[in-house]
């Protein structure tokens, strides 16, 4: 079975199969080479500097503590109440080393800022990129809301990643280390054990609470997404809801998602402030045994004041990046929820791909392309038959229309023809290459579709039209525009060119935005033009009007036409006729009105009607 029919998601906005997991060190090391290709100016030399200011700062933060102990240890009663001198250089080397600790990350963020998010960016434009190459059958299945915040959450965890992991995780373990060692060596080893036995509790507690956490964010994060899927489709599709006066029902069911991101969110919120106040209990606990143990110590003699000091100010330097720890903890989970979507959308292979070896179609005949159907055949699924066993040809300058009942295969044969999908039996031809072995770039340029309803962006006439060429010149938009008979609107509008359409081209009746989208095909200059229906939705003076620019338009290229009402291909060089994804037909209008089979009693029908 084909790729395109063997791969199919069955919920609405699915991105992925579920049996896609996340492996931490392997994406750890894919961040690392995402890194590396990031862009960033000078990336080498950030990392760097980067990593040597976190090394200083965590010296910095260990060591001030014992300069302040040693410090109070030369404190003595002196004539005249004056301070030593080893007392004031010790406190000023304390506050030096305090201040590199409390400044050394600000010093790494400006340094570092530039390569976190010049990751971010990158991660974000190749994962979008990959969407936009995935298979239509993809994007026919998932809500445009949805797979916009995979994107950006998933883009945005790769900088929670880099600081957690790379900048504050490894560099507190560090710190713990440096930490217990300075309490075994300076002070003693049972105050080194009392801190380690608080420290790992409250890293066991973190961690657990913080799994069980998981699913509260896992179930907010899918409100979340089901929220903006169901806002963006109701925004897109305005005009329906208007028309079946829906506003009720569809704010009715934005309500229910909303109640259940409440409901997700308070739940989510509750076990956060649970496990805020278990952490609290922890650190406070700890530090009240260590203090009591330290006044024990000198009761008994056995260590002075200035140790004292020392003992309480390490141990509150090494719980301080605790409440990092934790943090960094829930985030990297919650980053890694959002990555591991992010990944799994990765990880579905584009179904159209250039071949090995794939190459450019021949030079341009200047009369249009040639293109044929050798026996081609495509199943949707196990239900659905696109086309069976379909061959025609179209040679360079004629026109070929497609007829038939719906579901009877022209959209897949236009599909097929735009190599949006590929043939899973036989082959389509252009120029004499069969598609797959041209290059997708190459066929892209050779092709231009008019839709029955032209897609506009919310953007200028100017920019809609160009987006066929972007390179191309205001002169040769204009030129395309006018050939499109756009000239006399574009002329009448204040702003010409440069007018706004509105959101997918509201702002614009149907056939304005038709000549738009004939403009857009004509600036591309295709070797093959595909009309899909271009003319059906329209009423009859205006489908008139813009059937006499499509008879303009096809002059000197290859054009395959699907066709509603059978008037507007009277002049086809040949006509061919679906049924259940065959060819029943073909020949043109004179010759299957003699015949007196479906086509001639499908002309009887829309003639009477008319």
């Amino acid at each position: 079975m084909h790729a395109h029919a063997a791969r199919r998601f069955d919920q609405p906005g699915a991105v992925a199969p579920k049996s896609v997991k996340f492996d931490f060190w392997r994406s750890m090391i894919d961040l690392g080479r995402l890194v590396l290709r990031s862009g960033a100016p000078r990336l080498r030399a950030r990392i760097a500097a980067a990593l040597a200011l976190v090394v200083v700062g965590k010296l910095a933060s260990v060591w001030a503590p014992v300069v302040l102990g040693d410090a109070v240890n030369t404190l003595a009663p002196a004539a005249g109440g004056t301070l030593g001198s080893g007392f004031v250089a010790g406190a000023t080397a304390f506050a030096v080393l305090s201040l590199a600790a409390a400044c050394a990350p600000y010093a790494r963020d400006v340094v570092f800022t530039r390569v976190s998010q010049a990751t971010m960016a990158r991660a974000a434009v190749e994962t979008f990129q990959h969407a936009l190459g995935l298979s239509l059958d993809f994007h026919q299945s998932k809500q445009m809301g949805s797979l916009s915040r995979i994107i950006d959450r998933g883009a945005r965890s790769t900088d929670f990643l880099i600081r957690s992991v790379v900048f504050n995780i490894g560099p507190t373990l560090v710190e713990l280390a440096l930490g217990m060692v300075v309490m075994t060596t300076r002070l003693d080893w049972r105050f080194a054990l009392t801190a380690f036995v608080s420290i790992a509790i409250y890293v066991v507690v973190t961690f657990r609470i913080t799994d069980w956490r998981l699913s509260h964010r896992r179930a907010l994060n899918e409100a979340d997404s089901r929220t903006a899927g169901l806002s963006v489709d109701a925004l897109i599709n305005y005009e329906t809801v208007k028309t079946f006066g829906a506003e009720r029902r569809v704010v009715g069911g934005y309500a229910e998602a909303m109640d259940a991101y409440v409901d997700a969110s308070v739940q989510a919120n509750t076990s956060l402030n649970l496990l805020n106040a278990s952490q609290s209990v922890i650190l406070n606990v700890g530090l009240a045994v260590m203090t009591v143990m330290a006044g024990l110590t000198v009761v008994h003699g056995e260590m002075r004041v200035g140790q004292v000091v020392t003992a309480v100010l390490l141990l509150r330097s090494l719980y301080q990046p605790l409440g990092v720890l934790g943090f960094n903890y829930r985030e990297i989970r919650q980053a890694f929820i959002d990555m591991e979507q992010m990944v799994e959308l990765t990880q579905v292979a584009p179904e159209i791909t250039d071949a090995p070896g794939a190459r450019d179609l021949p030079p341009a005949s200047g009369q249009g392309a040639a293109v044929a159907f050798d026996h081609v055949g495509f199943r949707h699924d196990a239900r659905s038959l696109g086309l069976d066993d379909v061959s025609f040809a179209a040679r360079p300058g004629q026109t070929v229309a497609l007829v038939g009942p719906s579901g009877a295969g022209k959209t897949t044969a236009v599909r097929l023809a735009m190599r949006l999908i590929d043939p899973q039996e036989g082959r389509v031809l252009i120029d004499g290459v069969d598609m797959r072995q041209v290059k997708q770039a190459a066929l892209r340029q050779a092709v231009a579709l008019v839709p029955q309803d032209v897609a506009l962006f919310n953007d200028t006439l100017l920019r809609n039209i160009a987006f066929a060429r972007p390179d191309a010149s205001r002169e040769e938009v204009r030129a395309a525009a006018e050939a499109a008979e756009l000239g006399g609107f574009i002329d009448s509008l204040p702003n010409g060119l440069m007018t706004l359409v509105g959101e997918r081209g509201l702002k614009l009746s149907g056939g304005e935005r038709q000549r738009v989208g004939i403009a857009r095909a004509l600036l591309a200059d295709p070797r093959l033009l595909i009309l899909d229906e271009a003319t059906s939705a329209l009423d009859g003076p205006t489908e008139a009007a813009i059937q006499e620019t499509l008879r303009k338009a096809r002059a000197g290229r290859t054009t395959l036409v699907i066709a509603h009402r059978l008037s507007t291909i009277v002049d086809a060089d040949q006509i061919l006729v679906l049924r259940r994804g065959r060819i029943v037909e073909r020949g043109t209008h004179e010759a299957l009105l003699a015949r007196g089979g479906e086509y001639a009693a499908l002309w009887r029908r829309q003639t009477r009607a008319a």
